[in-house]
């Protein structure tokens, strides 16, 4: 299965989730993220020192969403509802394969939270948050 997340800058949410992903090794899991207003830049300060404090180590460089990844993922998770309905409207044909990743893991239509800016614990609150979805995730897809 081949796992797309996505958020606003790619400098957050989505990479810790795809770093929290990749870290289960998982070998019939591949987990991508990307930002659908991301520029260049590195995963932010606190992301990084809470993925360090949980002893994942992850290297990244945000990346704009493009075609290519859209393509190669069998699954869009976007971090909150208004990310997927940017991409439905700009991309209908994604509809069956693109939900938020609350809706898919649990059937819930809340938005994840954007740590972007806050404090460290606002960062761990997120980074909790995303393992409990991702382990839901696993459960549903292996």
């Amino acid at each position: 299965m081949k796992i797309l997340f996505v958020c606003t800058g790619n400098t957050c949410r989505s990479p810790m989730a795809e770093a929290i992903l990749s870290a289960r090794n998982l070998p019939e899991i591949e987990a991508r993220s990307a930002g659908i207003y991301a520029g260049i830049a590195p995963l932010s300060k606190n992301a990084q020192m809470v993925l360090a404090e949980q002893q994942i180590s992850f290297t990244h460089t945000s990346k704009p969403l493009d075609r290519q990844d859209m393509q190669w993922a069998e699954l869009i998770l976007t971090m909150t509802h208004s990310h997927k309905m940017v991409l439905l409207q700009a991309f209908p044909e994604l509809a069956t394969k693109l939900f938020t990743l609350k809706e898919f893991a649990d059937g819930s239509a809340e938005d994840i939270s954007d740590p972007y800016g806050g404090p460290l614990a606002l960062y761990e609150q997120t980074f909790h948050e995303l393992e409990l979805l991702i382990d839901k995730l696993i459960e549903k897809t292996t």
